[in-house]
């Protein structure tokens, strides 16, 4: 519950500042509304396609890595829409997560991405990150301070649910270089 007079400016600072809140009439709960999102993975895929589900099982598995961890949001769907661009325009860092058809089988990557405006017009079902990343800068004129892609190559995607050989032996790292990116960009001030 908040306390007269305390806007989310003023429980963002206090959030900052690691104060006890309860001096100021509060609950020393913060409200999770209020808690600036740090970082976001937003991760895409289709579990019905072999390797393309790697993005949804990844986002499962960081959603109970970080669960104790309020400055990290996890996303998952089966496409990158538009209206993820909003989102985009709320957070300090960015980590989408994908399989890559253009990459060797079970082959984890890690890169820098920036805003690219979309080739042919604008996409409304489905969007890659750099484009995303285009209409949040266009539409909320804001964009995270980092952004990551983070992909793993597929071996097939082919209709069923089940992982290719080399995809669920790159689990462990994919995971592995997941959760170092989110605790470096955790660890880095604004």
């Amino acid at each position: 519950m908040a306390a007269p007079g305390l806007g989310i400016e003023t429980w963002g600072f206090l959030i900052h500042l690691n104060l006890d809140l309860s001096s100021f009439g509060c609950s020393s709960r913060v409200p999770t509304s209020f808690i600036p999102i740090r970082c976001l993975i937003l991760a895409c895929g289709n579990t019905l396609r072999g390797d393309d589900g790697v993005g949804p099982w990844l986002a499962v598995w960081a959603e109970e890595r970080f669960s104790a961890d309020p400055v990290v949001k996890v996303i998952s769907r089966q496409q990158w829409t538009p209206d993820l661009a909003e989102e985009l325009a709320h957070v300090e860092s960015v980590i989408f997560v994908d399989c890559a058809v253009d990459a060797p089988p079970g082959v984890v990557r890690v890169a820098r991405i920036q805003p690219c405006a979309p080739q042919a017009g604008l996409a409304t079902h489905h969007m890659g990150a750099p484009e995303l990343l285009a209409l949040s800068k266009e539409l909320y004129a804001s964009l995270p301070r980092n952004a990551l892609l983070l992909t793993i190559g597929a071996g097939s995607i082919e209709m069923g649910e089940t992982f290719s050989k080399n995809v669920k032996y790159a689990l462990p790292e994919a995971c592995e270089t997941l959760e170092t990116a989110v605790l470096k960009l955790l660890a880095e001030r604004s």
